[in-house]
């Protein structure tokens, strides 16, 4: 390929004296085209930016660093910039805390003081006890990138499994720690990926795939997963293989041993959603693994085991999920014993602790929770502080005290201890820092989508603004993947919701908020659905003044990504100011890259030709159209995002820069050492929310106070 050429920097001439200031034209990087065609079923479809998906190649790197030019000059620019910076700091700078868990005696949870890169793992010998640091992930490395990704204590409380990642990547590597000296072991294990850290014995269980040819480990398709168990004390190639399936190398295995080291239990994946599930009993010798359910079209998890029964969580026969004991020497569902039915209201989580049942539950995007006893038998609610989101019950099942989190849009998260017993909660760890909740308000509402769907979002807001059709907003939506968006808190929305900004999640099909009737209405041929909701949810708002489309700002990450994509080249005129972060921008693409085979389930590829078609009408890179006038538009993305490939934002980009016409900027902001979120230090994090939100209150025409 010729070197590719550019107009670097006649200038990004923007003038910002004041937020009403007019914009001019910005200079961006003259991108060099190729003849890239490619040929699906008869179809032409042309991708001249095809060479930006090589990430290891100088043009990308001189593109990049020509990209984040422009980008930065014009961020320098906005006047309130490093006001808002001061302020992020001032704010985010709060002690914050993890869930508590026990095990063998000892409590461990996670801090963070405030402005540390990374939270650090504390010890306690009881809640009593001062807490001791564990393990320090700022000492790692200089920047803070190097961050712990999966922990797990050995069933003897002796040792400590942990993963660490690089620069946000997916690649773990995982260290052994000696608890009592604090002593990192000689074992290392690498090229752990999509995995867990389970223990039995003297050793640990673990997925990885080959180590990947260098120069691909950021950008080659991820396949052939397999499942190994480390022992203590020997080097990574004595670990014994315990599953693999060399007939199909696009599936993945996720291992996990119940509490008691009973069970290891085999869940095994060929899309985004549904799996099958196999286990074997360890107290037999020689034992097999006994397949449970070989089907990929639902879901069915191990919970724990009550002796040699089996409690598994599944939507098999049950939308909206239900509790089931199992008897693995009689799997089939006919023997199968109802513990907790369907309801309407989708099941979340079960936890097994001190001898009950405790259930989370999701009703209309919100978490209730309720204690049963084993059989299944209701006991009673636990009293929540509000319509919020409760993360994860840890307990023991010999133990009579619980700890979960509890959030909301205007809860900071606050962890609570649990006495399981008397149904009682009483704070443990809050986060003390200057914000009155009393100054601000949440409503849920239920708009109509374009089919006439009923679908529920969250506004946020400061009391007191007069409804105009004037407020600037901020709309937020995902769509997919069975994921749910429940209430939680952010201190990065603070100003926003200061300057009189509404804040509005959209609880999108696609999604698992009402179950998985209302994901697969949002998934495949139905994906269009998803946008439809999104679309409906900005015309709500303008239609009842709240804001209107000179006012409104859409983001999302990941698969929000692509949904931003997607509503911005439909609907141009709807909103102003787009962001989509890190996003699934190359719909005919997408699958030949790392884990984005997985998708699949999601979003079907074009490799079939029916599905070809449905993505290449809502492919975001395929469907901006010359000469239209896009909202103002700032993509995100980072170069170590082993996830979604940043080539998807690269075209993206390049290819909106292309067609785009009018005074709106459309820019591209390139985090380096970093991936698709997970593991981000605090100060990128602060970077980045500073430089969105300049960008989003600068071209709403904010004129913000701090």
């Amino acid at each position: 390929m010729k070197k590719i050429s550019f107009v670097l920097f006649i200038s990004a001439v923007i003038t910002m004296n004041s937020c009403t200031t007019k914009q001019e034209k910005i200079a961006y990087p003259e991108t060099n085209k190729v003849d890239q065609v490619d040929d699906y079923f008869g179809t032409k479809v042309a991708d001249p930016y095809r060479w930006l998906e090589d990430d290891n190649s100088e043009e990308t790197a001189e593109w990049v660093i020509a990209e984040n030019k422009v980008t930065y000059d014009y961020l320098s620019k906005i006047p309130f910039r490093e006001n808002l910076r001061e302020k992020l700091t001032k704010i985010w700078d709060y002690p914050k805390y993890s869930v508590t868990f026990k095990r063998k005696g000892h409590y461990f949870f996670y801090k963070n003081d405030g402005m540390q890169n990374q939270s650090v793992l504390y010890i306690q010998d009881s809640l009593g006890a001062e807490p001791v640091i564990l393990l320090d992930p700022n000492k790692l490395s200089e920047d803070g990138t190097v961050a712990l990704g999966n922990t797990a204590i050995s069933n003897d409380g002796k040792y400590l499994a942990y993963s660490t990642s690089t620069s946000g990547s997916d690649w773990k590597d995982i260290y052994v720690m000696d608890i009592e000296t604090k002593e990192v072991l000689d074992d290392l294990v690498k090229w752990m990926k999509f995995s867990g850290i389970s223990w039995e014995g003297d050793g640990f269980y673990y997925s990885r795939y080959d180590e990947p040819e260098e120069g691909t480990e950021l950008s080659d398709k991820n396949e052939f997963h397999k499942v190994y168990f480390h022992k203590l004390g020997t080097t990574q190639d004595e670990d014994v293989l315990i599953y693999e399936n060399k007939d199909f190398p696009q599936r993945n295995y996720y291992v996990g041993v119940t509490e008691d080291e009973r069970f290891l239990m085999l869940s095994e994946m060929e899309s985004s959603s549904g799996n099958a599930l196999y286990v074997k009993d360890l107290s037999k010798e020689n034992a097999e693994f006994v397949p449970i359910y070989t089907n990929f079209d639902k879901e069915i998890h191990l919970i724990d085991n009550v002796d040699d029964k089996l409690l598994v969580m599944t939507n098999i026969s049950a939308p909206n999920y239900q509790l089931v004991m199992i008897d693995p020497e009689n799997p089939p569902e006919e023997n199968w014993q109802i513990i907790i039915p369907e309801k309407k209201e989708v099941l979340e989580s079960a936890k097994l602790a001190g001898g009950k049942l405790l259930i989370t539950y999701m009703k209309d995007a919100s978490n209730k929770a309720f204690v049963h006893k084993t059989n299944g038998e209701f006991i009673a609610e636990v009293n929540l502080p509000g319509i919020g989101s409760i993360g994860g019950f840890s307990g023991r099942k010999d133990d009579n005290i619980a700890f979960y989190s509890f959030t909301s849009f205007l809860f900071p998260t606050t962890i609570f201890k649990y006495d399981i017993e008397n149904n009682t909660s009483e704070v443990f760890r809050a986060p003390e820092f200057d914000f009155n909740a009393d100054d601000y308000t949440t409503e849920q509402i239920f708009y109509a989508s374009k089919d006439g769907t009923k679908v529920p979002m969250f506004l946020t807001y400061k009391k007191g603004i007069e409804m105009d059709g004037n407020n600037p907003t901020f709309l937020y939506g995902y769509g997919g993947f069975n994921i749910s968006l429940t209430p939680s808190f952010s201190v990065s929305r603070l100003p926003f919701l200061e300057n009189g900004g509404i804040y509005v999640i959209a609880n999108l099909r696609g999604g698992g908020e009402y179950g998985e009737d209302w994901h697969d209405a949002g998934k495949q041929l139905n994906k269009q659905n998803v946008f439809d909701d999104f679309i409906a949810a900005a015309e709500y708002l303008i239609d009842n003044n709240y804001t209107s489309p000179e006012k409104i700002a859409i983001a999302g990450g990941s698969n929000g990504g692509l949904l931003v994509g997607a509503c911005m080249t439909q609907r141009p005129d709807l909103f102003k100011v787009a962001l989509p972060a890190v996003g699934v921008m190359d719909m005919l693409r997408y699958h030949t890259f790392t884990i984005g085979w997985a998708w699949a389930g999601d979003y079907g590829t074009s490799d079939d030709s029916t599905q070809f078609h449905y993505l290449l009408g809502y492919s975001p890179i395929h469907t901006l159209k010359k000469g239209v006038e896009y909202p103002a538009t700032m993509v995100t993305t980072a170069d170590h995002d082993d996830r979604v490939v940043p080539a998807h934002s690269f075209k993206f980009a390049a290819t909106l820069q292309e067609k785009h016409k009018g005074e709106n900027p459309v820019l591209i902001r390139i985090e380096t050492k970093a991936g698709h979120g997970a593991g981000k230090p605090t100060s990128k994090r602060i970077d980045e929310a500073c430089d969105v939100w300049s960008f989003t209150f600068y071209n709403l025409g904010m004129k913000p106070t701090f």
